[in-house]
């Protein structure tokens, strides 16, 4: 059965929600959880269950998302399966870019007719959940659906930022809500209670009436490819509400984690969550891993150093430093008397030479890293910075105004320094 499945994670367009850290890369390609990139989480759900036919569609800064994957998911040759990045290309068909998720699918299904798949499952680039796949194609099989929709349930406060899904008692969709205001009157949406009993804890039935559609999608092949035929392009607004009045849809509920981390702030609150004592997420899970690209780096090296609810990924030197909620990347050095209070740290791509440092040195360039003494607040630093000496980032100014900076940029109130920066020592912002 597996086999005759093809998973497609859809990486989204500029990704400007997650700009600057999307200035560089393909929004699946940022930087998470210390050691991994955000197109690891779809990936690694697909592998868990065997569905090893994976193709990854994006059109904008594809180059770093490639030399991840192709270093990264190297299959058996016996296995037949592969990764494959399908940047958005000029065709005798089409001159244009992707015009939506459906419409990405739509361009690129010329490729996915040489694998003669039977299913399409329709994947988001900027999720993070553990869901075992299986589950839900069991469930579309056997109930002879032609799509099912993967379904959280959430309280009417949340329902404004979802696709809200009515559904009937034996859990088909029959009416679909896009983002309702919260002043709407949707009561008819509510989804019957034995379909979340079992599913959703008991203390939260009294608050979660509403299924909220996850973006995930189970097609047949023919299904999607006949709703591909019109001139829809997008999925949610378009493709699913019009198949909803023709075809048989299922819902799936999820009873599992799942946040959307496509904004910097939960792109910075996910990450940080990681961090935590009992985090939301559970990365330490051997029977559902979450794979990345193998780096062969050595153990993290700490030296003398006061650390607490913080991840420090491996290949960092750490000296002398206070670190509190924070996420420590690969490569990270960090020199004596720094301090970092709620900080992300992508890291380094590489380790610099002794030539490399003293060279720069001279120049007065500060090495890649954190220099002596420098203290960071609530901030993400992006790969490959250059922190100066005795610098104070976010610590004199309560109020952070939003927007783009010389050396740096606020969003939501948090600070991101952005790849290959160069702070000099002593600045203040």
């Amino acid at each position: 059965m597996t086999r005759k499945i093809l998973s497609i994670v859809l990486g989204g367009g500029k990704g400007s929600r997650l700009y600057p850290l999307t200035k560089e890369r393909s929004k699946p390609a940022v930087p998470f959880g210390g050691k991994y990139r955000l197109v690891d989480i779809p990936i690694s759900n697909c592998i868990n269950a065997g569905l090893k036919q994976i193709y990854i569609l994006t059109q904008f800064n594809s180059a770093s998302l490639h030399n991840h994957v192709s270093n990264t998911y190297i299959f058996d040759t016996f296995s037949k399966g592969f990764v494959e990045v399908l940047a958005a290309e000029q065709t005798y068909q089409s001159l244009d870019w992707y015009q939506g998720t459906a419409d990405a699918v739509r361009k690129n299904i010329m490729h996915f007719h040489d694998q003669e798949p039977n299913y399409y499952l329709i994947l988001s680039g900027d999720q993070l959940y553990r869901m075992n796949f299986l589950n839900m194609i069991k469930k579309h099989i056997e109930s002879k659906a032609d799509l099912t929709i993967a379904a959280k349930a959430v309280t009417r406060e949340q329902a404004t930022e979802f696709g809200i899904m009515g559904v009937t008692k034996r859990g088909y969709i029959n009416s679909f809500v896009e983002k309702p205001a919260y002043d709407e009157d949707i009561s008819h949406l509510r989804a019957p209670e034995h379909l979340l009993k079992g599913i959703v804890a008991p203390e939260e039935l009294e608050h979660k009436h509403y299924l909220a559609s996850m973006g995930i999608y189970f097609f047949n092949a023919d299904t999607m490819e006949e709703a591909l035929e019109g001139d829809e392009d997008d999925f949610g607004h378009e493709i699913i509400p019009k198949l909803i009045n023709k075809k048989r849809v299922n819902s799936f509920v999820f009873d599992g984690f799942w946040e959307d981390i496509g904004t910097i702030k939960a792109f910075y609150d996910t990450n940080l969550n990681i961090a935590s004592i009992e985090p939301d997420f559970n990365f330490y899970d051997e029977q559902m891993p979450i794979y990345t690209h193998r780096r062969y780096l050595p153990p993290t090296k700490v030296n003398f150093c006061t650390i607490s609810q913080s991840l420090t990924s491996e290949g960092s030197i750490i000296t002398n430093a206070s670190i509190v909620d924070s996420i420590i990347g690969i490569r990270t050095l960090i020199e004596s008397g720094t301090n970092l209070d709620g900080v992300y740290c992508m890291g380094a791509s590489h380790y610099e030479s002794e030539e490399e440092k003293q060279e720069n040195r001279e120049k007065g360039i500060p090495n890649i890293g954190i220099g002596r003494g420098t203290v960071i607040k609530r901030a993400i630093i992006d790969q490959n910075v250059r922190i100066g000496e005795e610098c104070r980032i976010g610590i004199d100014s309560e109020h952070r105004v939003d927007g783009d900076y010389p050396t740096h940029y606020v969003r939501d109130g948090i600070i991101i320094i952005p790849k290959n920066a160069v702070i000099p020592s002593g600045s203040v912002f």
